[in-house]
């Protein structure tokens, strides 16, 4: 299911309320009051009632409402308690709840008091109406109700929550009891089949209080519009006349601010400067900034390589000290004519092998920095061309530097293979090339997605 949300059906704080008191696309009447948090729909005071309504109307057949709410008051019991509606007409007060009776539509109650003495209070209750039903509150509704659950929604230490869900005619209620930091945590409340809404209603939420009291307070009410997956591509694409209205306004609007400008400029001449500041010497062109994204990812591979070539050098100089000290180990015992035990010798063809294994590690990783030299120079040559041939020659300069990363790769294995089979070398040696080898593939990915993000950018 596709979940859309509608701003218009819905509110939510923090800065909930415009400077002039009101709620955006809604109407609060009666007691409630807005805040910049929540709207409390009644006070902790004696018989008050109060409601909020949305001023748009309910154009999905399917739709989802959260509505987050605390009820809190100082006594063991409260009164009376909350409505969340949806009907055909909106902003009317009445005795149910704070609202009107014989409504036509659907009204979810969440009773705080037990008028019926069925000790079955807190609960909550889903209702329908034709607009001729009349409200039976001396059995709390029990007779007429399309379902319910039993669930304590007062006084609780964090907010509650509320989920009403109606999708191909199944009506869904699930109730999230404020314990759990998973948002989804609800339980099910209620679930009714065959229910049938009329269409474009109002969504309105409102509260009454009678001889106890309760703070009824809203913390936001969210709208989705629900579609199936399948249907996305069509029932959900903007008609024709909406969007016809809002090019319109736009219009309007643009003409509106084109025009305070011009009285601006009169009224300040001064700071004609100010408004015709050239744009582009502000903002960048999408073709600069891709180019800037191209050469810092460029600047990224060159610090690497850098990077790179330190730690070769080090690594040649190890290599170049422990091939004189064996050089001169050697010539030393040959001078001094001493004898060893089996255990710590080496005879010649084993130090012919030791030193011939330092030479070729030693060579090879010239080779290498050599290697990574080219690498850096072609990065430092690398100009912007004029605009039509610079796509061709990037990808150029790209696929070169491609085929250098493999062959640097290529000779990192053989370096370690050397380096391997090697008696004299230690773990620590080993260790530390499988480490260069590892940063030389890890630099090679950083480069192929540099190479693929700037394809995106420029195709």
């Amino acid at each position: 299911i596709k979940r859309r949300f509608e701003y218009k059906l819905s509110f939510k704080g923090p800065h909930l309320v415009l400077k002039d008191g009101t709620v955006p696309f809604w109407d609060h009447y009666g007691s409630a009051i807005a805040s910049a948090d929540s709207i409390r729909i009644t006070p902790s005071l004696k018989s008050k009632k109060g409601s909020i309504w949305g001023k748009e109307k309910v154009t999905a057949e399917d739709w989802e409402v959260d509505v987050k709410f605390t009820v809190t008051g100082r006594g063991r019991l409260g009164a009376d308690g909350l409505a969340v509606w949806y009907t055909t007409e909106r902003g009317i007060e009445g005795p149910v709840f704070g609202s009107k009776d014989q409504w036509n539509g659907l009204g979810v109650f969440l009773d705080s008091f037990d008028n019926d003495g069925q000790h079955n209070n807190p609960y909550i209750m889903a209702m329908l109406n034709d607009g001729k039903q009349t409200y039976d509150h001396d059995a709390d509704g029990s007779n007429q109700q399309l379902g319910g659950c039993l669930r304590d929604f007062r006084n609780k230490n964090k907010p509650v929550k509320i989920k009403i869900e109606y999708f191909k005619k199944v009506l869904t209620i699930s109730f999230h009891s404020g314990m759990s930091d998973n948002e989804e945590d609800y339980d099910l409340c209620t679930r009714i089949e065959n229910v049938n809404l009329p269409p474009n209603g109002y969504f309105g939420v409102s509260a009454a209080t009678g001889g106890l009291a309760d703070d009824h307070d809203v913390l936001s009410f969210s709208t989705y519009s629900l579609q199936l997956q399948t249907e996305v591509g069509t029932k959900m694409e903007m008609p024709e006349l909406e969007k016809e209205k809002i090019e319109k306004e736009f219009q309007e609007y643009k003409e509106k601010l084109e025009k305070a400008r011009e009285d601006f400029k009169k009224e300040n001449p001064k700071a004609k400067l100010d408004l015709d500041v050239d744009e582009d010497k502000i903002y960048e062109s999408p073709e600069v900034r891709s180019l800037r994204q191209i050469f810092e990812g460029q600047s990224e591979i060159s610090q690497f390589i850098k990077s790179s070539l330190r730690k070769l050098d080090e690594i040649v100089g190890r290599q170049e000290r422990q091939l004189s000290l064996l050089t001169s180990i050697s010539q030393s015992r040959q001078q001094a004519g001493q004898s060893s035990s089996p255990g710590s010798t080496i005879d010649k063809k084993e130090f012919n092998q030791i030193v011939d294994a330092q030479k070729a590690a030693t060579e090879g990783i010239k080779d290498l920095r050599q290697v990574v030299n080219d690498i850096n120079t072609k990065f430092n040559g690398l100009k912007i061309p004029d605009q039509h041939q610079f796509t061709k020659e990037l990808a150029n300069h790209f696929g070169m530097m491609l085929n250098e990363f493999r062959s640097l790769s290529n000779k990192v294995n053989d370096i370690s293979s050397n380096i391997a089979n090697s008696p004299s070398i230690s773990v620590y040696h080993l260790g530390f090339f499988l480490f260069i080898h590892l940063l030389t593939i890890l630099g090679y990915f950083i480069y192929k997605a540099k190479k693929e993000a700037a394809a995106k950018k420029f195709y």
